[in-house]
């Protein structure tokens, strides 16, 4: 958990804000849901390893006694905890408030969520997460329109040339069908399966034979592997190219018409790429995933799925829907030395024998033609002064005198 200095909050509050935007400006509405959930829907098998991570609070009232007969019982120690992503929220906001949402309901979360994680680079027991959610939509617009929105997110942050890898669970099933993988096994096949990128192909089949996976299987995966390939094209061909024969109709149906969908928004030239591998890790998704990437990096900066059977665990019924999670504080890191937006600011820097009232005056003036203003007293090391105003985000600076008007004051840049 970190604290962040005045231009770091700055910088992070200018991300926020495009983001915020973009999202508005695609349709999607703002809601906000409590930090804390109940612990038996934060530990209802939805979270995958995340569950593991999650911070529990304590029920208010247990003496040392009843605390010590709890011990061994997790969801006897706690009632409620904080939450560790904002699906898992939105879930169970809309089955409470779905009586007052649209049919279909375009969500935007912005807010932070807490893992108990180790803490390293890059990872955060406190860190802001940037949803948006369609709930209500089983068709493909669904995902291009998340996809899209996203997008354009990235181009008006200055991160022009994203690209989105996509998939469906409903392939990485139908495909350990075809090579022979018993249903039992397969979970952990997608676990090591999901290292490709990082082991290559000879040290995913090495471990799934260490796992003591069926060995026929293993071996039609490993076939499967060394076939000459290159970057499928995402559309019908190019897709079921990427494929063994046996993937049901209606997925490749449901991913060439998410392409012809992007591409009408973004051109022809729409940058999807299909991964047959992509796994992501999340136990929910139950249909098209999807990471957005971007050439700068080799990670990604966000991604998501559609979890149609989620909602359903609260509501009674099924609800289809798919959602798509910013990097927020990844994208914050990339964006680290870009320069201010633009916005005026100026620090005043005046003499001990400025009159109170001429300060106010000449800052009051500068406020109101929309102008960022800070007041500082001439310091003897000017330089320092100058700099830590810089550093704060202020563009220009002005000297006050006791005879200084709005009139004659002299702006000069800081940088």
């Amino acid at each position: 958990m970190r604290d962040f200095l005045p231009a770091d909050k700055a910088r992070r509050e200018r991300v926020l804000a495009v983001i915020r935007e973009r999202y508005r400006a695609h349709g999607f509405d703002e809601i906000e849901t409590p930090v804390m959930e109940e612990y038996s829907r934060l530990h209802a098998g939805l979270g995958g390893d995340n569950e593991k991570l999650s911070f529990s609070i304590l029920k208010r009232g247990m003496d040392a006694e009843a605390i010590r007969a709890a011990a061994d019982d997790p969801a006897a120690l706690a009632d409620l905890g904080l939450r560790y992503d904002l699906t898992v929220p939105l879930a169970r906001f809309y089955a409470t408030n779905r009586a007052q949402l649209p049919t279909v309901f375009r969500a935007i979360q912005m807010a932070p969520v807490w893992r108990a994680e180790r803490p390293q680079k890059g990872r955060y027991r406190q860190f802001m997460q940037c949803d948006i959610d369609i709930i209500g939509d089983a068709s493909a617009r669904a995902e291009a329109e998340l996809m899209t929105a996203s997008l354009d997110v990235l181009d008006h942050l200055g991160l022009e040339g994203g690209s989105i890898r996509v998939n469906d669970r409903r392939v990485l099933d139908a495909m350990l069908d075809v090579f022979g993988f018993v249903v039992e096994e397969r979970p952990g096949v997608l676990i090591t399966i999901d290292k490709l990128d990082k082991i290559g192909p000879s040290g995913v089949v090495a471990e799934l034979r260490d796992r003591g996976a069926t060995a026929d299987a293993v071996d039609a995966l490993a076939a499967y592997l060394d076939r000459p390939s290159g970057t499928p094209s995402f559309d019908e061909a190019g897709i079921r190219a990427a494929l063994p024969t046996g993937i049901p109709d209606e997925v490749i149906a449901h991913l060439v018409a998410l392409g012809e969908t992007v591409a009408a928004a973004r051109g022809a030239d729409a940058p999807l790429v299909f991964d047959p591998f992509l796994v992501r890790g999340m136990g929910y998704y139950t249909g098209t995933i999807f990471e957005l990437a971007h050439p700068s990096v080799d990670y990604s900066l966000g991604g998501g799925g559609r979890y149609d059977g989620m909602i359903g665990r609260f509501l009674g019924q099924d609800v289809p829907a798919v959602g798509f999670s910013i990097g927020f504080e990844r994208i914050v890191d990339l964006l680290q030395d870009a320069a201010d937006t633009g916005e005026r600011s100026v620090v005043l820097v005046h003499d001990r024998d400025v009159p109170l009232a001429t300060l106010l005056s000449l800052k009051t003036a500068l406020i109101a033609q929309g102008v960022r203003v800070r007041v500082e007293q001439r310091a003897k090391n000017m330089k320092a002064l100058l700099e830590r105003s810089a550093a704060d985000g202020y563009a220009s600076f002005a000297s006050v005198g006791a005879d200084t008007t709005a009139e004659s004051l002299e702006l000069r840049p800081l940088n």
